[in-house]
């Protein structure tokens, strides 16, 4: 059967929340979900709510699903299934990991974080040196927010123990070179330790190819529930021993990061939410995106300075805007009154903030594939009229 072209209205028809007058900018705060989504969790709930591991249909139902989550996770990330671990957020599932990845280290050893980073890959290794005398260096960014390389090849020493870095900034867009920076990480002998929070419901993620050793999203901020997911690269997962209760197994290795029994109804949401992707494709996805993203630069009022890359070459749809009198706080205020859902302040992205001069931070609009070329020209008009 060939298959059917993907439009946005086609995409829109399939999320009751975008049925009304509100629009939608504030995704990178975390997305609307699909009704499939939400129909995966209540029918969890319905039919098979039941802790695993008993020796009944209900028990039996939910190992099922548990293990098909993993499964999906495994094939979203491009890792094995022992090699993921669900959690409830990205940042409780960092600080677990990092304190983890840390025991043995020594007063002196030296973690490099960048200016793009969320603080839920800062503010763990922060906490880490407070308590065993580490020390934390910040990758600095050129005047378009783009990293810069040179500066945290200078910062590399045989002391470096983890790279910690965005895929994507959720503050101002830009992307990063995995890659290359994982590369730079492992040449140090240093970990690669990626936070792609951002970066998921903007592009496919293969943990292989970009070289990480850690890589941590979150489902909520890609069209699922609220929910976190961590890959653990296998032989560095094996070498770790996890902060766990006595009788849960240490195998697979993955799994051994998980304490506590897991939110079975989000993991059904979290694999409807992947399945809903896959059905949508990321070919639509990309295209879409960056061309409402061109749309929104090409558009954006002269009373508005745009603080980012100023193209959507080395980017995602996420532009950190303020204006020329208004406070971020106001603006956004006035655009939610008139019908457009966008953030301001930091967005935890404090270093980028402190970098720009903002101590109030920006307007974030952040673009996503169900957003319409409509949506974006009226809030440009709203923007020109505050």
């Amino acid at each position: 059967m060939a298959r059917v072209l993907t439009t946005v209205d086609s995409v829109r028809a399939r999320f009751s929340a975008l049925q009304r007058p509100l629009a939608f900018f504030d995704g990178p705060g975390g997305t609307q979900v699909p009704d499939t989504v939400i129909d995966a969790i209540a029918e969890y709930l319905r039919e098979t709510n039941a802790n695993h591991g008993g020796p009944f249909e209900t028990s039996r139902r939910s190992d099922a699903l548990v293990a098909k989550a993993r499964t999906t996770a495994a094939g979203f990330l491009n890792a094995t299934v022992d090699e993921v671990a669900f959690g409830a957020n990205m940042t409780t599932l960092n600080f677990a990991l990092s304190r983890t990845a840390s025991r043995e280290w020594r007063a002196g050893d030296e973690v490099v974080c960048t200016k793009l980073d969320h603080d839920g890959n800062v503010s763990p290794w922060l906490e880490l040196a407070h308590d065993k005398d580490l020390v934390v260096q910040f990758c600095e960014v050129d005047d378009e927010c783009r990293l810069d390389l040179d500066h945290l090849r200078s910062l590399l020493s045989g002391r470096t123990r983890v790279v910690a870095f965005p895929w994507a900034s959720n503050a101002v867009g830009t992307v990063t070179p995995v890659a290359e920076i994982a590369a730079l990480a492992h040449d140090a002998g240093a970990l690669a330790w990626i936070d792609a929070v951002h970066y998921g419901p903007h592009g496919p993620i293969d943990v292989q190819a970009a070289g990480a050793d850690v890589l941590l999203c979150s489902p909520y901020k890609f069209y699922g529930p609220h929910l976190g997911l961590a890959f653990v690269r296998r032989e560095f997962a094996e070498g770790l021993r996890p902060y766990k209760v006595r009788p849960a197994s240490d195998f697979p290795v993955g799994h051994r990061f998980e304490t506590g029994t897991l939110a079975h109804e989000l993991l059904a949401g979290f694999v409807a939410a992947v399945d809903y992707l896959q059905d949508v494709g990321w070919d639509f996805v990309l295209e879409h995106e960056r061309e409402l993203g061109e749309r929104f630069l090409d558009g954006l009022p002269d009373s508005w300075q745009l603080h980012g890359i100023p193209s959507m070459d080395g980017r995602v749809p996420t532009f950190a805007v303020t204006h020329e009198t208004l406070s971020p706080q106001d603006a956004a205020t006035r655009l939610g009154e008139r019908g457009f859902a966008v953030w301001d302040g930091n967005y935890y992205a404090v270093e980028i903030m402190k970098r720009l001069g903002l101590p109030d931070g920006a307007v974030r609009v952040g673009i996503v594939h169900y957003n319409t070329e409509d949506e974006v020209d009226r809030l440009l008009a709203a923007l020109a009229d505050l």
